[in-house]
């Protein structure tokens, strides 16, 4: 598996998840199934097939965030300005468009409506490695398209 990259900000938030499904959402879910359980006949009891599907999903979500943690490897907030890396702050443009400003995290961060955007991305792999000032070609899905870098923070 490869290495994850998470910011501390991320990295607390994806604990802070962990630590709720552990707690609160499996005490949710086990109250759940014991009411459905008093509720009589189990084969056709549609609650307790619903709080069964989420304990499922609940636990693998456990599971996935428990390997996330385990592998990650923490962006630090001082890194060079120079070249673009995870954790940058990065002002791009293409071509007439609007400038647009984005941070370079790991996938399990990526949000692109904050502005945060995977490091394994089209957009995140072909902005890795360069300086400000350079323009240069990402491969999309949809096609290719040429950015110019305005601004490496």
């Amino acid at each position: 598996m490869s290495t994850m990259f998470l910011t501390q900000e991320g990295y607390r938030k994806l604990q802070d998840e962990l630590e709720n499904l552990r707690t609160q959402k499996r005490e949710e879910i086990a109250q759940r199934l014991h009411e459905a359980m008093e509720g009589g006949e189990l084969i056709e009891n549609a609650e307790y097939e619903a709080a069964k599907n989420e304990q499922a999903f609940v636990e693998g979500r456990i599971k996935e965030l428990e390997i996330i943690l385990a592998t990650s490897r923490i962006i630090s907030d001082t890194h060079p300005v120079d070249q673009i890396q995870v954790g940058s702050k990065v002002t791009i443009q293409e071509e007439d468009l609007e400038p647009e400003t984005y941070i370079i995290v790991g996938a399990a961060e990526a949000n692109p409506a904050e502005g945060k955007i995977s490091n394994e991305s089209p957009i995140g792999k072909a902005l890795l490695n360069h300086k400000q000032g350079e323009n240069l070609v990402v491969d999309a899905p949809g096609g290719h398209f040429t950015v110019k870098v305005l601004k490496v923070a």
